[in-house]
């Protein structure tokens, strides 16, 4: 079991510069305490997530303050951009960090997102597709026949060249059967939630992708399935609840509201009773502390780990910026590390 950390910051809980001061220094943390990557996501037009409009700049700042840590877009969503820059952007953070980019692509879902490319909307699921073997190609060093401005057809190749031989390459799914399969048969790692699945779901969905890995070819246990949960390690299970139940929850109301926001995009809903969603904070809160996160004291989150890891998790995405404390949650993160060294010596 590997552990990375996950930042997806809402700016209910705090200024842009808050945010960015705990990435920096979380990740100086990580990278010191041996975690396996750190994620930044893409997001738009939003206080949920907003603060991270790029994931190619705040690897850029991350790939200066560590050495070891893979640097993870936690995703990339590909519709909104050109397969050509993806790559080269992350070629380019390869460089920076000495060979330590990864991708997570996304399709997007939030159609505001789209107000940066409104065409790609409606085959944005397919289009994904396309753009990562696009970007696998230029990666491998294969020119790509481009239209230059006036007219003419050139072929366009990948500078500055990689590190690595090939980008680790991750999909970025919410539990759709469908994504965990195709992943699966395309040799990519996968990255998802809990959000909407529980234990039992997501261990059908995992065999379901490690039997994709195996009828494509590809050995069926190289693939590695992430799953971000919220993360708060407190000295004890009452420091835990005391520290993170509060933030937590204002946190994930700032969610909900990207989900009203979106259904009313798409008109889907009608939006939520007050009362209801009150309601629906609280038990998704309890929900998360009684097992879908990593919240309580060393040996609960201990425990929790060890339970994905039955079920097939290779790497929990820690998330850590929900509006803690920064000093509580780099304490926090310290107290992970405890965590990822006692389930890597169990699994030893």
């Amino acid at each position: 079991m590997n552990f990375s950390l996950m930042f997806f910051a809402s700016l209910a809980t705090g200024d842009a510069q808050r945010h960015y001061q705990l990435l920096l220094d979380a990740a100086r943390i990580a990278d010191r305490q041996g975690f396996a990557g750190i994620w930044t996501p893409e997001r738009h037009f939003d206080e949920f997530g907003g603060v991270f409009p790029n994931p190619v700049v705040t690897n850029a700042a991350l790939a200066a303050v560590t050495e070891n840590i893979q640097l993870r877009a936690g995703s990339v969503i590909s519709p909104l951009h050109d397969a050509v820059l993806i790559a080269e952007d992350w070629s380019m953070i390869d460089n920076l960090s000495g060979g330590r980019a990864a991708v997570s692509f996304g399709s997007g879902w939030n159609p505001n997102d789209f107000a940066l490319a409104p065409a790609q909307y409606g085959g944005r699921k397919d289009l994904m597709w396309e753009q990562i073997d696009t970007v696998h190609a230029l990666w491998r060093g294969q020119r790509i026949r481009r239209t230059n401005g006036v007219g003419a057809q050139v072929e366009v190749e990948l500078t500055p060249r990689p590190v690595q031989p090939q980008l680790p390459v991750w999909i970025t799914t919410g539990g759709t059967a469908e994504t965990f399969v195709r992943a699966g048969a395309a040799g990519a790692n996968l990255l998802t939630h809990m959000i909407t699945q529980d234990f039992a779901e997501l261990a059908e969905l995992i065999g379901q992708y490690r039997q994709a890995r195996r009828s494509a070819g590809h050995d069926p246990e190289t693939g590695c399935i992430t799953v971000m949960l919220h993360t708060f390690v407190g000295a004890d299970a009452d420091h835990a609840r005391a520290v993170a139940a509060a933030p937590l929850r204002h946190y994930l109301g700032s969610a909900l509201q990207l989900d009203i926001k979106a259904a009313a995009a798409s008109a889907d809903g009608d939006g939520y009773d007050d009362d209801i969603l009150d309601e629906l904070l609280d038990l998704r809160v309890e929900r998360y502390f009684d097992g879908v996160g990593l919240l309580g004291d060393i040996d609960q989150c201990v425990d929790v780990a060890g339970r994905f890891a039955e079920i097939g998790v290779d790497d929990i995405a820690c998330l850590v910026d929900f509006g803690v404390d920064a000093h509580e949650a780099l304490g926090s993160i310290e107290r992970l590390a405890t965590v990822k060294d006692r389930c890597s010596a169990a699994a030893r």
